[in-house]
């Protein structure tokens, strides 16, 4: 599929009734799992008692751990393996390259703490285009300012190794060189440095995690009049969209995605998360796997990705909790629409009125390779205890305490003492959820 193809096919979706999203949805779904058995081992082998026609709860359903154990095998170009992938990824100049010129290489780890290797083949990052092409702005007169003032991107993420946002954003630069439209800025760069650059660049568009374009905004110094904002990667709370409305003057929304099926869901006009049902498939179920009805809180979600060849993503388990709707939304699109649980991290605060947001020490942890799962807990204004889950607790703490020392000197916080926790990392006995950066000064 070319990228005019997928454009097309995109848009024309747009206007799509619910008969025939699901007529979409269903042929390439069996389009998809047919190549999936035939190309890969491992589905294949998952397969082997399901008939040529099937129904989606029929294919059983894979968890990040286990595509990450049966990695090679999963993946249907038999050249392609976990160690020329990680060959590869040793060298950071190859972030936004291509492995053998096919393929884009991205690495996430989600609240679960396991980490993912994704792979984009050219078909996959052609729908993505088309997805934000057609679909990214929830008002269309926000888009035609975007366009008038010269189309100018600034993402403020992690600018290092292969996550999806600095992979991409560097995959495009180096497809259209002589166009200067897309920067991103380190999230974890000081932010007279980050200010700076976004100063000097005044973007049409800005976007980001929302806690640290919250913190972002408390900058006097900050001079930028972006058409839109909008922002990802954690829950967007009314008071931090109206905070950054009041600040930069435009509109700000958010989206739902993420590395292993792409744009999920899109913002539109009345604030709901319509999802890209012609590209993926998103199931709400139980802990076991049954189906959640529409208006109820699920425990996990299913996705599958109808674009991507090279690793299919079928029935693969996220740990979100979600709410899926099927009433009619007012601004007319028919695809249903959801409601995301979303990160509850804490904004830090420390010694010296600095504040510190929850994705930039998510960001420093997850780097350091030999941790599965961890969990930061401040006890008092200086005093942090890092839970962890490693084959290596002392290297790895060690590794983890000099990261974060420095980023926290770089921000102007001193004397900050962290200790290792004999405990590991676990939910809130309460309410059951999982928080990586949180505050706690009752013991």
């Amino acid at each position: 599929m070319s990228l005019a193809f997928a454009m097309i096919k995109t848009y024309r979706n747009n206007d799509s009734d619910r008969e025939t999203i699901d007529k979409i949805r269903k042929r390439r779904l069996k389009k998809l799992v047919d190549f999936a058995r035939s190309e890969s081992p491992f589905y294949k082998k998952l397969y082997e008692n399901i008939g040529s026609e099937f129904s989606l709860e029929e294919l059983p359903a894979v968890s990040k751990p286990e595509m990450m154990k049966n990695f090679d095998d999963i993946l249907t170009d038999r050249s392609i393996t976990m160690s020329r992938i990680d060959e590869f990824t040793s060298d950071i100049d190859n972030v936004g390259q291509m492995i053998d010129g096919k393929y884009l290489i991205f690495k996430t780890s989600g609240s679960t703490g396991n980490t993912a290797v994704v792979l984009y083949d050219k078909q996959n990052i052609d729908v993505s285009s088309a997805v934000a092409a057609f679909r990214t702005f929830a008002r269309h007169e926000d888009y035609k300012a975007f366009m008038k003032h010269g189309k100018k991107t600034a993402g403020v993420f992690a600018n290092y190794g292969f996550y999806l946002a600095c992979g991409m954003s560097r995959y495009l630069q180096l497809q259209m060189p002589h166009k200067k439209t897309k920067i991103t800025v380190d999230v974890n760069a000081p932010e007279t440095e980050i200010v700076k650059k976004l100063n000097d660049f005044q973007p049409c568009m800005l976007s980001g995690y929302p806690s640290n374009l919250s913190l972002l905004a408390d900058q006097k110094e900050l001079n930028i009049k972006p058409d839109v904002i909008i922002t990802g990667g954690e829950l967007l709370t009314d008071d931090i969209r109206k905070k950054l409305s009041d600040k930069f003057g435009c509109y700000v929304q958010t989206h739902y995605s993420c590395t292993e099926a792409g744009e999920i869901a899109c913002e539109c006009s009345e604030r709901h998360l319509h999802i890209n049902e012609d590209w993926v498939i998103v199931e709400p179920v139980d802990k076991n796997n049954k189906p959640v009805a529409f208006g109820e809180m699920s425990d996990k979600v299913l996705i599958t990705n109808l674009s991507n060849y090279i690793q299919p993503f079928i029935r693969y388990e996220l740990t979100d909790r979600i709410i899926v709707h099927d009433e009619q939304c007012k601004c007319g699109r028919k695809m249903h629409w959801l409601e995301i649980e979303g990160r509850t991290d804490d904004i830090l605060s420390f010694e010296n009125g600095v504040s510190v947001a929850p994705m930039s020490l998510y960001k420093i942890l997850e780097k350091v390779k030999s941790v599965q799962r961890f969990q930061l807990v401040q006890r008092a204004v200086n005093k942090l205890e890092l839970l962890l889950i490693t084959s290596d607790r002392e290297s790895a703490f060690s590794q983890c305490k000099a990261d974060l020392i420095e980023f926290f000197e770089s921000k102007g916080v001193h004397n900050i003492e962290i200790s290792l926790s004999n405990e590991l990392p676990q939910a809130n006995k309460t309410s059951g959820k999982f928080k990586h950066i949180y505050a706690d000064f009752s013991k």
